[in-house]
């Protein structure tokens, strides 16, 4: 006698757990800045409940966040979860790129030529001049023990150069 298990009634404990999940997923989505809320799917009235957990504190978020956690099986939990997987790939992107213009500022600074080659092929507007100079002058602040004022500014160069080329 064989059962399909997709016609037993769910238990007790497994209707918590999704309901758990759910709140889980109304936290996020309060901790969300108002500029990404707006870009996620969901109801008016989940909406205003997620801005009005943000103004409460203790005992009345907690039971903010369980009311939440009510609405959230109306809403579609998938396109939700897509449209906060997306934002944090985005964030994400945003970081790696953050990371490789922080590796080509110390390459630089530790001279690596190849690295100033590379860059002025791959950007028409590279300055190697100005490059250069922030360079020397990044390493004599670091000998002098000085703040990294031209280090700050090799980096804030690279990063105009790749959002510049990014939008070509």
């Amino acid at each position: 006698m064989e059962q399909d298990f997709d016609e037993l009634p769910k238990s007790k404990s497994q209707i918590k757990r999704e309901l758990h999940e759910l709140q889980a997923l109304g936290k996020k989505l309060v901790e969300l800045p108002d500029k990404q809320l707006i870009s996620i799917p969901i109801s008016d009235k989940l909406r205003d409940s997620i801005l009005a957990a943000r103004t409460m504190k203790h005992g009345a978020l907690s039971r903010q966040f369980k009311y939440i956690g009510n609405l959230m099986p109306n809403e579609d939990e998938a396109s939700i979860r897509k449209a906060l997987d997306k934002l944090q790939q985005s964030h994400n992107d945003v970081v790696n790129v953050f990371h490789a213009l922080e590796e080509w500022r110390d390459r630089l600074l530790n001279g690596d030529q190849a690295l100033l080659d590379e860059l002025a092929l791959k950007f028409e507007q590279f300055e190697r001049q100005y490059v250069g100079q922030l360079i020397r002058n990044a390493k004599k602040e670091q000998t002098q023990n000085k703040p990294p004022k031209s280090a700050r500014l090799l980096f804030k160069y690279l990063s105009e150069l790749q959002q510049n080329s990014e939008f070509v």
